[in-house]
């Protein structure tokens, strides 16, 4: 399986968390690494994304198809919970989630250091 992690894009800051939407720059930073991921030719079997609206915003922003928000996504996440959520979703899977979860998950599954996660950041990972 190849998992793609993606960190949301830009949001604004406000309350309560969970609504937090992506600012004009975030949807742009989403649009633009989902033209990357077309152009690498990423066609998703599933695309996961924490609950959290700017989570779901970047996932639709992407434009890689359908998403489906999964609790065990939300902050927090674990590489426990990533595991659980992609079992059995096919070979190719997108998961939206939040910092610093997706630089943890990513040196979990790989053995190495937490990498850098900027907002729309995304880090490929063979499972």
């Amino acid at each position: 399986m190849r998992l793609y992690i993606v960190r949301h894009a830009e949001a604004a800051p406000g309350s309560p968390d969970e609504l937090r939407a992506l600012t004009p720059q975030g949807h742009e930073q989403a649009r633009a690494l989902g033209q990357r991921l077309r152009e690498e030719d990423v066609r998703p079997d599933a695309i996961l994304t924490s609950p959290l609206l700017r989570a779901r915003e970047t996932a639709e922003d992407l434009e890689l198809g359908d998403s489906e928000p999964h609790e065990r996504l939300a902050p927090g996440a674990t590489v426990d919970d990533v595991r659980a959520a992609v079992v059995g979703r096919g070979e190719t899977v997108v998961v939206v989630g939040h910092q610093p979860d997706c630089g943890r998950v990513v040196a979990a599954l790989t053995g190495g250091p937490e990498p850098a996660f900027p907002a729309a950041g995304v880090v490929s990972v063979d499972l």
